[in-house]
């Protein structure tokens, strides 16, 4: 059964810095899963930071660069309380669709010059390319970034949704502190040859989606512009299929006298190995929510119970569509 666990910072890590055991993802911020309000968004970040040092996760890319002017603005005389996660490289046309990735060593340097300014930061805590460029080796790409960490810009280098290959190489460029991965009760890709990996070279995980973006809490797209009325596990009869694991989540968390969100963010802090889980929370309520999970001590036969009742195996429908899934080095 849950019990009260003691707070303490948890190491991205073997080399990264201390921060709260739960991290704030900031995406959701900016439009993807609908319209937001910023007053409340900024509050939210305020909420979070509070305790510090929080891990702050964003993108150049998350609305076109409005959520990096978004974080900047609440990190105003709080920039000490943050530790700041920046992923670039994702490139975007006027109405929104994706373009590819650029990690030439000039985009690098680029891409977080036009990041300072927009967060009002005179440096960036973790940086991080958003996916692989096929066309440029990574040991290019980090070692842009290994020159902009040489020159005080940026503290230290992770990696975002790539493969076991990629994270030597990269590694063996200059030290990666954690690989940005999707990791949840129905998304367990990682565990059999990237975790054991990471473990192995002392590097920590960000773990997002730890909600299958909301799919385990029985959240539906409704607004325009959600970016989830286009993922397979939302759509038509995956949707009506995945909704037993839905039921046996919220049946569990009902036995533990917790929210589904909470259990299924303290499923990825028990699981151990410094799993660092990022909660897309977009309200004070929502965070204080995952807020809690912190606390939640799972035993042993309590994670076998929740594996199996909501197994990862029975999810329908792929994390992304196939064309996006494609382009993923951690998926090869």
């Amino acid at each position: 059964m849950a019990q009260p666990r003691d707070l303490e910072l948890v190491k991205i890590g073997k080399a990264g810095p201390r921060v709260q055991p739960i991290a704030l993802g900031c995406m959701g911020m900016s439009g993807i899963y609908g319209q937001c309000n910023e007053r409340e968004s900024i509050a939210t970040l305020h909420a979070a930071l509070e305790p510090g040092p929080m891990l702050v996760d964003t993108g150049d890319f998350y609305g076109l660069g409005h959520n990096e002017m978004l974080v900047g603005r609440a990190l105003k005389d709080r920039r000490n309380q943050a530790i700041l996660s920046v992923k670039f490289g994702a490139m975007r046309a006027p109405d929104g669709t994706w373009l590819g990735i650029d990690a030439r060593p000039v985009a690098v340097k680029n891409f977080l010059a036009y990041s300072l300014t927009r967060l009002g930061v005179d440096y960036i805590d973790i940086y991080r390319p958003a996916r692989l460029d096929p066309a440029i080796p990574i040991e290019d790409t980090v070692g842009a970034i290994a020159d902009l960490v040489q020159a005080g810009y940026v503290r230290a280098i992770g990696l975002s949704e790539v493969g076991p290959e990629t994270i030597r190489r990269a590694h063996a460029t200059h030290p990666i502190v954690d690989l940005q991965i999707e990791y949840s009760l129905v998304s367990r890709g990682p565990e059999p040859k990237i975790f054991p990996l990471l473990a192995e070279l002392g590097i920590g995980v960000t773990a997002y989606g730890v909600l299958s973006r909301g799919l385990l809490t029985g959240a539906q797209p409704q607004a325009k512009g959600d970016l989830r009325a286009f993922l397979p596990r939302f759509q038509g009869a995956n949707r009506l299929q995945n909704e037993p694991l839905v039921a046996a989540l919220a049946e569990l968390a009902g036995k533990h006298r917790v929210t589904p969100a909470q259990l299924a963010i303290a499923w990825v802090l028990n699981k151990g190995g410094g799993l660092l889980p990022v909660v897309g929370a977009r309200t004070r309520e929502r965070w204080q929510e995952a807020w809690g999970a912190r606390n939640i001590k799972l035993t042993p036969s309590d994670l076998a119970e929740l594996e199996a009742a909501v197994s990862a195996d029975a999810i329908v429908g792929s994390r992304y569509q196939p064309q996006q899934m494609r382009h993923l080095d951690s998926e090869r």
